[in-house]
């Protein structure tokens, strides 16, 4: 299954893009064995509507265009539901075995996400409560997307109590 970060807004050059782009080419090695990858990042750039309610809504329009057709949605979002990286992992393995061809992970800008995407997200994802600048949560996700492929393949990076 191909995995693909969508997101609103671009990253500079910087300890953030380094840190997202070494879990990007390591899910791309060690994601083979288990069907995941590679890792493909779409970066869209913010609405500049005067009200938020516009804006989510044009982003959300934009990150869905951008998205493959037929992809399982995992919205990354601070209404989303909190879980472990088994739960995780756990997901991605049922959305892959289930013949899903890609899993899109979608990160909105400073608004939120608007009302299309969250209602086509298969799965609404917080991670934690605080709010997160773009250029951290795009790395973490990269991380978690690399921890899921650690755990299904039983490597020893992720060592669960």
């Amino acid at each position: 299954m191909r995995l693909h970060i969508a997101c609103i807004g671009r990253m500079k050059a910087g300890p953030e893009r380094e840190l997202f782009e070494r879990y990007g080419s390591r899910i791309d090695k060690a994601g083979r064995g288990v069907s995941l990858g590679p890792l493909s990042v779409t970066e869209l750039p913010e609405s500049r509507s005067p009200r938020a309610q516009d804006r989510k809504a044009e982003e959300a329009r934009a990150l869905l265009a951008a998205l493959p057709a037929g992809a399982a949605i995992v919205c990354l979002d601070e209404t989303g539901r909190e879980m472990t990286s088994e739960a995780f992992a756990a997901e991605l393995e049922k959305i892959r075995d289930a013949g899903t061809a890609d899993l899109a992970l979608a990160i909105g800008g400073p608004d939120g996400h608007g009302e299309p995407l969250l209602e086509a997200a298969r799965i609404k994802l917080a991670f934690g409560r605080m709010t997160w600048p773009h250029q951290i949560v795009r790395a973490l996700a990269a991380e978690q997307l690399y921890r899921a492929v650690t755990i299904l393949s039983g490597h020893p990076y992720h060592r669960g109590a």
